[in-house]
């Protein structure tokens, strides 16, 4: 109950009591019902409390990247998602890679900064394994290869699975969204398909590469949904979060959609069910938006879901021009929603000086705990034109930042 509703209760006056109970009614309709409780998980409104640079793995990244001696490892990236390996390691996944050398300050503008010659090597994708916290190597890049001409692949969400069902061997499933090489406004690429890599371990081999969802067949780019942005696994069920290119059809928002695999099965897209807005259906269904309005709610192109005690916190740049800065929150009961926010915004630190934008806030569970989540976001510089020298002129720009944030209930 808020302050001044408190204030006019104490004053005793029938006034101030008509008042509370009216918001106390409000505050218990707006609140979910036990049905939108997964299996009565209590469930409440969740934010950011607070939030703090990880100095660590801020400088953990810089150290692995600055390497000198290191000639076709990763240099810097975006699309940052992580994966915890059965044996321990993490594996760290990347859209566009810079590799080649990095050569210490100053930079040939007499810039007291690490740079990278302009020849530099760009892949469309990569990994780097982290053993006790410290980056140890990067798999040779790219690791998926393009699928056919002027289409390439980023990896998304990863899970260790079964390799099939009742299995004691084990795989590694990674996520792909594919896009095709467009004209403005899709400079970024057209949304074309969904796919699932399967690696072997503990080697990290790429074994196969099936399609789940082909969009090719949707008309207009901006309704085609790209799954795998985020995973979370909760009652038997890997659910898959994904998102429209809305921003790219100058919508303020993107909208996001759901879908759900039994666990153990994401590579096979016959076992995939798709949220369209009143129930799960299978392969050929259109999903259905969980979260957006195309204005004032919805996501950026890609965002994040953690499970906070009981609730589903969901995490993505703001709508509008705010979210060239500024990360906010949704949470709900359900995957399905109903989402509320957003919540309260956070921005993020950016390097000073710089025409660069934050994008792409992920949580990584597997360096969190409780109400204590790490998240990372990336850097890139504001236009497109000229900006690999402005990227190669200072590395420390195109690269992952992270932060810890205490999520805690809101009621």
């Amino acid at each position: 109950m808020p302050d001044d509703a408190r204030a006019r209760q104490r004053t005793g006056t029938g006034l101030g009591l008509l008042l509370a109970l009216v918001l106390a009614a409000v505050l218990l309709t707006a609140l979910p019902d036990d049905g939108e409780r997964e299996g009565g998980d209590a469930c409440a409104p969740h934010s950011v409390a607070s939030w703090s640079a990880d100095d660590g793995l801020n400088a953990e990244f810089a150290r692995y990247g600055d390497d000198p001696a290191r000639a076709d490892d990763w240099t810097g990236g975006d699309g940052t998602h992580s994966v915890r390996l059965p044996d321990g390691r993490l594996l760290w996944l990347f859209s566009d890679t810079y590799l080649g050398r990095v050569y210490a300050p100053p930079n040939p503008f007499g810039e007291s900064v690490a740079w990278r010659d302009t020849t530099a090597p760009l892949v469309r994708n990569s990994a780097v394994v982290m053993r006790d916290g410290r980056l140890e190597r990067t798999l040779p890049a790219p690791l998926f290869a393009d699928p056919a001409p002027n289409q390439w692949r980023w990896p998304v969400g990863a899970r260790v699975e079964p390799r099939s069902p009742g299995s004691s061997e084990q795989v590694l499933r990674v996520l792909l969204w594919v896009r095709t090489a467009g004209q403005a406004p899709w400079i970024y690429g057209v949304p074309t398909a969904t796919e699932v890599a399967t690696l072997s371990l503990p080697d990290l081999r790429v074994e196969s590469v099936v399609k789940v969802l082909d969009q090719q067949l949707v008309p207009d780019p901006s309704r085609r949904v790209l799954f795998g942005t985020t995973l979370v696994e909760e009652g038997g069920w890997t659910y898959v979060f994904g998102g429209d290119d809305g921003q790219a059809a100058s919508r303020p928002a993107s909208r996001a959609y759901v879908a759900r695999v039994p666990e153990g099965r994401l590579a096979e897209p016959g076992a995939w069910e798709y949220w369209n807005g009143s129930t799960w259906a299978g392969a050929g269904a259109r999903p259905g938006a969980v979260l957006g309005d195309g204005q004032r709610t919805g996501v950026g192109s890609a965002f994040s879901v953690a499970r906070v005690r009981g609730t589903y916190v969901l995490f993505t740049m703001a709508a509008g021009t705010k979210g060239l800065t500024t990360v906010t929150s949704y949470w709900a009961c359900a995957p399905t929603g109903p989402w509320h926010g957003p919540a309260r915004n956070f921005s993020p630190s950016l390097p000073q000086g710089a025409q660069v934008a934050a994008y792409n806030p992920q949580t990584h569970p597997e360096l969190s705990d409780g109400g204590r989540l790490v998240l990372s976001y990336d850097v890139n510089w504001l236009e497109t034109a000229g900006a690999a020298a402005q990227l190669n002129r200072n590395v420390s720009l195109y690269r992952p930042r992270f932060v810890t944030l205490k999520v805690t209930p809101t009621r």
